[in-house]
Parts: C-alpha cells; structure tokens; sequence
C-alpha cells in the first residue's frame, strides 16, 4: 500500500481528514486507510462514516484492524488502542 493512501487522524478538525479522504479518492485511488490512536478512534470512525454517508455514498468498508500498541513514555510502558479502517471503492 502506498504511503500516501494512509490518513493519520490527529487533533485537526474532523472535515479536514474528510476531504482529505474525499479528495483522494477524487484522484482515482482505490483505496484509503484512516489510522488512529487513543481518543482519536472516535474521531476515525466519524470521519468515516462522514466520508460515506455525505460524500461518497459508493465507498464500502474494507478491513478494519482493531489493536492494543505498546508506547514508550516517561513513566514506562503504556497500553493504547489503535484503529485502521479501509475505505474502497
């Protein structure tokens, strides 16, 4: 898969990552992966359904990956969940 079909959801604002999303598949890509971490799950999920109920009613849903990364930090390790949802056309 190539790098630029993955959209990583941060702390923008939900519609950016949707047109990102819309604007890809507007560039004939067959398929995107929306990836997310922590609480920004919710915010993949939302972006989406977005993108499929509003945008690009065609889109379907292709794996959705659901685990636990092991982080890192400053107090040791730490336990966060992770999400790959597969939009395709």
């Amino acid at each position: 898969m190539a790098e630029e079909n993955i959209i990583f959801v941060g702390k923008k604002p939900t519609m950016n990552y949707v047109l990102a999303v819309v604007t890809q598949f507007n560039n004939n890509v067959d398929h995107i992966t929306i990836k997310a971490r922590g609480k920004a799950i919710s915010k993949a999920v939302d972006i989406a359904e977005i993108t499929r109920h509003k945008f690009i009613q065609d889109a379907k849903y292709g794996n959705i990956k659901v685990e636990t990364e092991v982080l890192q930090g400053e107090r040791g390790e730490s336990n966060v969940s992770s999400i790959e949802i597969t939009l395709t056309r």
